[in-house]
C-alpha cells in the first residue's frame, strides 16, 4: 500500500524557514516525478515545484529563489525546503507523486498529473 506522510508544517513569522519532508512507503520517491502543491482558504490548489526522476527540478513563479525541492533517495524522503517565507504563503502543503517520469514532469502542475497524495501539512506564516 502506498504511503505519502507530510511533516514540518507550523507557525512561522514572515521571513522565517520551514523544511517540509514527505516520507513514502510503498513508493520510491527517486522513480518518479513528484511535486509539492498548497491549497490556501477559499482558493485551489496550486502546484509548487517539481521534481523529476533525474532530479531536475521547477518551481512556480511564487516561490522561484525562496523554496527548494530536494529529496532524500537512502530515507525515500522528499523535501521542500522554504526561505525567506510570507504570508501568502499560508497554506496546507501536499506531497504528491506520479506514476511516471520525464520532461514533462517540469511543466506538470496540474493535479491531474499526480496519482498519489499525502494528507497535508498546515504552514502558517504571520505578518
Amino acid at each position: 500500500q502506498v504511503q505519502l506522510v507530510e511533516s514540518g508544517g507550523g507557525s512561522v513569522q514572515a521571513g522565517g524557514s520551514l523544511r517540509l519532508s514527505c516520507a513514502a512507503a510503498g513508493y520510491t520517491v527517486s522513480r518518479y516525478c513528484m511535486a509539492w502543491f498548497r491549497q490556501a482558504p477559499g482558493k485551489e490548489r496550486e502546484g509548487v515545484a517539481t521534481v523529476d526522476s533525474d532530479g531536475t527540478a521547477s518551481y512556480a513563479d511564487s516561490v522561484k529563489g525562496r523554496f527548494t525541492i530536494s529529496r532524500d533517495n537512502a530515507k525515500n524522503i522528499l523535501y521542500l525546503h522554504m526561505n525567506s517565507l510570507k504570508p501568502e504563503d499560508t497554506a496546507m502543503y501536499y506531497c504528491a507523486g506520479a506514476w511516471w517520469s520525464g520532461n514533462l514532469c517540469s511543466r506538470a502542475y496540474g493535479e491531474s498529473n499526480f496519482g498519489q497524495w499525502g494528507q497535508g501539512t498546515q504552514v502558517t506564516v504571520s505578518s
